[in-house]
């Protein structure tokens, strides 16, 4: 091999490893017989939910992965790989993939990484069935205005029944 396919596939290694270390979450699929259209559709999701999703090269996968210390994402590269990378939201590459997977049977989940640590395709799932950042924050919201909301109607209560006892 020349020198500078070996630079340029050291080069590759070093973008894929800086990914990975900047990943929120990383979630390695085989899209192996996704029809173009269902190819189109789930980069489409993908890109509108903020995820990078990409077809790399086992090899270049396995020496990033070593590279950005998550040795044990090896095991995942086997056969066709594509990974999803999203550096803000957690939950997108895998809710998004998990509910694609579930009318596409071409498409599987290997597994991929949460937060720096090597998950299994179990936690993958497990992660896609949690709410998104929006229904988390909304669940949140509503558990701190429960309070507020029962003094609220408590005081409400204790108005009405001195009116009533008024007249």
């Amino acid at each position: 091999m020349s020198e500078a396919i070996i630079a340029k596939k050291a080069e590759q290694v070093e973008v894929v490893a800086a990914k990975m270390k900047e990943a929120a979450s990383i979630v390695v699929v085989d899209s192996r017989g996704l029809t173009v259209e269902q190819d189109t559709r789930l980069r489409r999701s993908l890109r509108e939910s903020g995820v990078e999703f990409k077809v790399i090269k086992n090899s270049i996968l396995t020496r990033a992965a070593e590279q950005a210390g998550l040795e044990g994402m090896k095991d995942l590269f086997v056969g066709p790989s594509a990974v999803a990378f999203s550096n803000e939201d957690v939950i997108a590459p895998a809710k998004v993939l998990s509910d694609f997977a579930k009318e596409a049977d071409a498409l599987e989940i290997k597994g991929g990484a949460i937060e720096g640590a090597v998950s299994t395709k179990e936690e993958i799932n497990a992660l896609a069935s949690l709410p998104n950042r929006e229904g988390m924050l909304s669940m949140l919201l509503s558990v701190l205005q429960a309070p507020v909301r029962n003094v609220a109607y408590a005081v409400k209560a204790v108005a009405e029944s001195k009116e009533e006892g008024a007249a």
